[in-house]
């Protein structure tokens, strides 16, 4: 009789299923982050006006903060300063990280994708932390009539700028929606308009003193509001950078010395209108007292100079002709 030998058993393979993780590198989760500040831009239809390159720490958004909307009509109180072209690079850091205080300066705190400038609703200088939790009524340029029907003036630099919602820029965006990011915080994070990206309201109390909130895309974002304070307040992040945020420089005469800001002619002026020409030539024309008052200006021969003609309020009605330059 055979010895019958045992059949091997054959042992069942385990299975072992390997996933790839692909890690983001420090390189490109910069690289993807401005791609994101650079469609922001062209999905809004603004390259035309914008240019956007960028270092390894941030996007950099070079205009020259004079938009293609209607300018400076509507204003009360105004300054009797006029918007003038200047050059502007607003960095955008790429990599934001929210800090422990939030920061307030008495200049732009962010800039819109059509490359104008956004500051806080204030016009009364910088903001102490203290500031930030009371409504700066004296203050308020939207309150005090000191803006156009498009959220913004021309300021100490003699540029324009925003202090509340930029909403005849929104008008004018190719992919103005809820979900669209209307400008840059200089911190790096977004900001958005008044309803939340998905579209639902943004329920009373949400957002923190500087006009913000936590963001799952980008873990925190700004928005623009009905009431005060309107837009962007303070900055939430870190800016390690901060003292060198750029500044527009004031125009300064042709043979030397800067202009002396205008002074808020007392209880508002009546029907300022703004007028722009084919040639350069702008002019802001308005009533005082029932008498007329000018402010004239075209480009002049010398690059980024202009020649003014003035007659202002705060001139007590003197004729004054000049060329001041950036």
């Amino acid at each position: 009789m055979r010895d019958h030998q045992a059949m091997p058993l054959s042992r069942p393979i385990a299975l072992v299923a390997f996933s790839i993780v692909v890690v983001p590198t420090h390189a490109s989760a910069h690289e993807d982050q401005c791609n994101v500040v650079a469609a922001s831009v062209a999905d809004a239809g603004f390259t035309d006006d914008v240019t956007v390159t960028c270092t390894d720490s941030h996007a950099i958004l070079t205009s020259d903060t004079y938009p293609d909307h209607d300018l400076m009509t509507g204003i009360i109180g105004t300054n009797e300063q006029v918007p003038v072209p200047a050059e502007y690079a607003a960095p955008i850091i790429l990599t934001p990280t929210l800090g422990t205080t939030p920061l307030t300066r008495d200049a732009a705190l962010g800039v819109a994708v059509n490359g104008v400038p956004i500051y806080d609703y204030t016009g009364g200088g910088e903001m102490s932390e203290a500031d930030l939790a009371h409504h700066q009524a004296q203050h308020d340029t939207l309150q005090t009539n000191q803006l156009d029907v498009c959220g913004g003036h021309a300021g100490r630099g003699d540029d324009y700028h925003y202090h509340a919602k930029p909403v005849c820029m929104i008008e004018q965006m190719e992919n103005a929606a809820d979900a669209a990011i209307i400008g840059w915080a200089f911190d790096g994070f977004p900001i958005y308009g008044d309803a939340n990206p998905d579209g639902t309201a943004i329920a009373e109390g949400t957002l923190d003193v500087c006009n913000g909130q936590p963001d799952e895309v980008f873990g925190y974002r700004y928005h623009t509001s009905p009431s005060s304070p309107y837009i962007v307040q303070c900055l939430m992040g870190e800016v390690p950078d901060f003292d060198a945020l750029p500044r527009v420089r004031p125009l300064s005469a042709a043979t030397g010395g800067g202009t002396q800001p205008g002074r808020p002619p007392q209880g508002g002026v009546e029907g300022l209108v703004f007028t722009q020409n084919d040639d350069g030539s702008r002019s802001m024309d308005y009533t005082y007292k029932g008498e007329p008052y000018f402010i004239r200006y075209a480009p002049a021969k010398n690059e980024g100079c202009y020649s003014f003609t003035t007659q202002t309020v705060t001139n007590k009605g003197e004729l004054m002709v000049g060329e001041f330059c950036r």
